[in-house]
């Protein structure tokens, strides 16, 4: 029987239940919190993702993918004090999360470097998927990337690492895009050139666009679409997100997109209120309160939803 490791341990694929695709649990800049610890309250930010994260158990919700890599603030031991309190699947992943170039941990050496060899990223993201991340022997289970406007020689470079973990270890992806650069298509371009099965793979961020011909060129492609960033209304308004979502079901499409907000409990890239005043609707319940109750209405099956929720990430995962 396939498993899927995640923040408790493994769980059989068939026991995920209804999974949101694309959610984190704390997005930080760790370098800025540890030398100003008066911007952080370790005891009070735990308790709120304990809250948050059992108010989306209880609308139903059981496994969230958590797409946190280096660049984004990992700290698997702090999500496993999270979980412990919390019923719920956390999937955690490797990676690196860039728009341009990788940090200067890696400037000097690796492929095109100034001291050359094998990129050091490829055996640390096997390590965390098949050791464990930091020493705790939690594992993670899927990889992630990001391609924002365009391909820069850093983000190349870290597309061919996850590219390369991923024939090593089987371990599917995610890859941040944006719809409005056309940059799905770029990042399936440079993983399919490297070995890569593009049905392995989820073109995250795809609901950014009501462009259904670009969509359809992804999925044609193989991979999956994630209709990912619902709340973020200041991109794209949820009622255009649901009426895309309800054409491409209505192609029959609905086995190749997956339903997440990319919502937190904290991120540290706003100040305080911003997120509050800016995008309301941005928080885990948002799918389950407003949206599936909308795409009903617009003509989603209950069996299309389940496919999206239920089916798409077991296939992912299995």
């Amino acid at each position: 029987m396939a498993v899927v490791e995640t923040v408790r341990g493994q769980v059989p694929v068939e026991s995920l239940g209804t999974v949101l695709m694309h959610e984190h649990v704390f997005v930080l800049n760790e370098e800025i919190r540890r030398n100003y610890p008066e911007l952080w309250d370790e005891e009070e930010r735990v308790a709120d993702a304990v809250r948050r994260l059992t108010e989306l158990k209880e609308r139903g919700v059981d496994t969230i993918v958590d797409p946190t890599v280096l660049g984004l603030g990992r700290d698997i031991e702090r999500v496993a004090r999270v979980n412990a309190q919390v019923d719920l699947n956390i999937v955690p992943a490797a990676g690196l999360y860039t728009y341009d170039s990788v940090p200067f941990f890696f400037r000097m050496h690796g492929p095109g470097t100034m001291l050359g060899g094998d990129d050091p990223m490829v055996d640390m993201f096997v390590k965390d998927i098949t050791e464990g991340i930091a020493g705790t022997g939690i594992k993670a289970a899927f990889l992630k990337c990001a391609i924002e406007e365009e391909l820069t020689p850093g983000v190349e470079r870290v597309l061919h690492a996850v590219a390369e973990a991923h024939l090593r270890t089987g371990a599917p992806i995610t890859v941040h895009t944006s719809p409005a650069h056309g940059t799905g298509l770029t990042a399936q371009r440079v993983l399919r050139e490297r070995g890569v099965d593009l049905g392995r793979v989820v073109i995250g961020h795809s609901g950014d666009t009501t462009d259904t011909d670009y969509l359809r060129e992804l999925v044609d492609n193989g991979s999956y679409i994630g209709m990912d960033r619902f709340g973020l209304d200041v991109l794209l308004p949820t009622d255009d997100r649901v009426a895309t979502i309800a054409r491409l079901a209505g192609e029959g499409l609905a086995e190749r997109m997956v339903l997440a907000h990319d919502a937190s409990c904290h991120i540290d890239w706003f100040q305080p209120g911003v997120l509050e005043h800016a995008a309301p609707n941005w928080h885990y319940t948002h799918i389950h309160d407003v949206v599936l109750p909308a795409l009903r209405e617009a003509g989603v099956t209950e069996q299309q939803l389940t496919t999206m929720l239920v089916d798409n990430p077991r296939r992912y995962f299995g």
